[in-house]
């Protein structure tokens, strides 16, 4: 048998062609797992407040896409403006609440302005550049918040007193004209540690001391040329609103609170809404109320004159 004889009679065999299917699938899964780790990752970078914030953000991010913004999250297919039975009053003014509090993106970048504004301030200041680190800016669901912190090194005010020290009052005057530049009201407000005084609470206690700062504090502001018309509230709140996972007696609890107030929640603050009817004692009780105080007025002056030491 000859060669082109054997080449005629040999079968060819043709492997077939797998594709890259596999690759597709293979780079699909590799993306997403490092789009996962990436987000573990800056979760964990994140402060608590931004991670509450994302997850606000996330909480009917659908529901409010399909509705356009409307009926607070309703899920009902059947148009009009009767009850929506998916939802229970208390959940559907929760969304209310949130929706309205939540800074529009407009307002974050006002306030992110504002913020960077301020840290060039402070920054070209060389005094002041050394406070930055006892300085907090956030955004909350009342505003821009601004926390001057205290330090044993460098506290903001003398030790058990409303005395501003010099630096911050040149810090006070030097924010005040910038919170001018927007419209919105300011909040102020003073934090203490929990040393109490050594009378406790019955007389000057942390509570006055809490208030007094916060006012000292506004003192200095209005000082530095801030506008007394957009100031909206000063309080005091002792040591009722510590720091998240700060010891009671941490210094960094001795602090002033500035809020940069969003509209809607200046104006509820103005005008409270009222939750629920108003109480009132029923006719019945309110006359037997007034009965037994008569017969305990009754009963005192019947043993007034046996009270009395005879002279």
């Amino acid at each position: 048998m000859t060669s082109a004889q054997l080449s005629f009679g040999a079968k060819k065999v043709v492997h077939a062609h797998h594709g890259g299917a596999w690759k597709i699938a293979l780079a699909d899964f590799m993306t997403a797992l490092m789009a996962f780790f990436l987000v573990l990752w800056i979760l964990s970078i994140a402060s608590e407040e931004e991670r509450r914030g994302v997850a606000e953000y996330f909480s009917t991010p659908l529901v409010n896409a399909i509705t356009g913004g409307d009926r607070s999250g309703s899920t009902s297919a059947i148009p009009g403006g009767g009850p929506d039975p998916t939802h229970s009053d208390g959940e559907r003014a929760r969304i209310d609440t949130m929706q309205r509090t939540r800074p529009s993106m407009q307002e974050r970048n006002f306030f992110r302005n504002l913020q960077e504004r301020i840290e060039r301030a402070i920054e070209r200041d060389p005094e002041l550049r050394q406070l930055r680190n006892q300085m907090r800016f956030d955004l909350t669901r009342e505003g821009l918040r601004i926390q001057l912190l205290d330090t044993d090194q460098r506290p903001m005010f003398e030790l058990g007193s409303d005395q501003v020290a010099p630096y911050m009052r040149s810090l006070l005057r030097t924010i005040a004209p910038l919170l001018n530049e927007l419209p919105n009201e300011l909040s102020i407000s003073g934090h203490t540690d929990s040393v109490p005084y050594a009378g406790g609470y019955r007389g000057y206690s942390n509570w006055e001391l809490s208030n007094d700062r916060a006012n000292a504090s506004r003192r200095e502001l209005i000082a530095g040329g801030f506008d007394p018309g957009q100031l909206l509230r000063v309080s005091g709140f002792a040591d009722r609103v510590l720091l998240p996972e700060t010891d009671p007696t941490d210094p960094i609890n001795r602090r002033i609170e500035l809020v940069v107030l969003l509209p809607e929640i200046a104006e509820a603050i103005r005008n409270p809404a009222i939750t629920g009817p108003e109480v009132s004692l029923p006719d019945a009780s309110t006359e037997g109320l007034e009965a037994s105080t008569e017969a305990q007025i009754e009963s005192i002056q019947q043993d007034e004159p046996q009270a009395q030491n005879p002279e």
